[in-house]
């Protein structure tokens, strides 16, 4: 068996990491980057990948089609902490090993959504809109505090854990739920572990920190969205396709839903999506993840995956 040495990186954000380019070279010296943003074609990554060992990627997906037209790949690094673009069927089908790393970004992504909920309840992004239309105050209404308030973690792994530690000060009474036994984390933290049910009917803000699959998708559908407490807030930094988007906009519109503030969208870039247009809606282009801490720590976890993947089994986390 040859040794691993022809390494191909398809994400092109190393260049913002001068150091890790250098630490690659040292390592690997064969190693081939990118620079171009644009998001590989499956034709396209099977020319970029031909004849290589290893590939450190972002959100290249690897059909069947990829993987049969690269014998040579052994190794796939996710440098992502989602893993919901790769099949691991066909991984481990054609014999490839695969490294992610969950929780990498959890710091930045618990941030995010902290910051939203004070965002949203406080209409911070409708007030500024007032003001950049050359108006300083108007029938604009009143925000509200996020202490003394009961806030919904829904899903509560590694971002979700990291979002009650950080609305400890707050001052606000948390909920959380989850599909795995998380009785001794809400002892420590003083949570109350409750049925999602149970979370929608009760918190004045849910935060969604669900991993994306077959139980998740669509499971904000318009029946969930009106069992939530009327002029509930509702936060997505997790992953797109979860909630029912038209049928958001609707509840937004109709004040079942007071405001709402999403990361991600069923389909991305949401360039035209309607919820941009909804006054109480505000949305950032899928930046969880983008801080340099966080950037840095997923290519390094990349780098360690070239030598610690594995062949993962379908119907184990995260791909059941």
């Amino acid at each position: 068996m040859r040794l691993m040495t022809r390494v191909a990186v398809t994400t092109p954000y190393f260049d913002f990491y001068p150091h890790l380019v250098e630490e690659m070279k040292q390592k690997y010296p064969d190693v081939k980057f990118r620079s171009d943003r644009k998001v590989l074609s499956e034709s396209a990554l099977i020319e970029y990948l031909q004849g290589y060992d290893a590939a450190i990627i972002g959100l290249d997906r690897f059909t069947d089609k990829v993987c049969a037209a690269l014998p040579d790949l052994k190794v796939i690094s996710l440098m992502s902490a989602g893993a919901d673009h790769i099949d691991p069927v066909i991984l481990k089908k054609h014999g490839k090993r695969m490294w992610w790393a969950p929780g990498i970004n959890r710091i930045s992504v618990s941030e995010l959504a902290v910051s939203y909920m004070v965002l949203t309840l406080r209409r911070i992004h409708y007030f500024s809109s007032i003001l950049r239309r050359g108006e300083w105050k108007g029938p604009i209404g009143f925000g509200a505090d996020l202490r003394g308030h009961t806030v919904g973690v829904h899903g509560c792994g590694f971002i979700g854990k990291e979002v009650v530690k950080l609305l400890q000060p707050y001052g606000v009474k948390i909920l959380a739920s989850d599909r795995v036994d998380i009785s001794d984390f809400c002892k420590e933290w003083n949570v109350e572990n409750v049925s999602a049910e149970e979370l929608w009917a009760r918190s004045d803000v849910v935060t969604i920190h669900l991993s994306r699959n077959a139980q998740t998708i669509g499971m904000y559908s318009a029946a969930v969205l009106d069992k939530m407490k009327k002029g509930a807030v509702l936060i997505n930094c997790a992953r797109g396709g979860m909630v029912d988007e038209v049928a958001l906009k609707e509840r937004l519109e109709n004040g079942q839903i007071s405001g709402a503030a999403f990361d991600v969208f069923a389909i991305e870039p949401a360039n035209g999506n309607p919820l941009l247009d909804v006054p109480n809606f505000f949305a950032s282009p899928h930046i969880g993840a983008t801080t340099r801490d966080s950037w840095e720590a997923m290519l390094r976890s990349g780098i360690r995956g070239l030598e610690e993947a594995r062949i993962w089994e379908p119907g184990t986390y995260p791909f059941d």
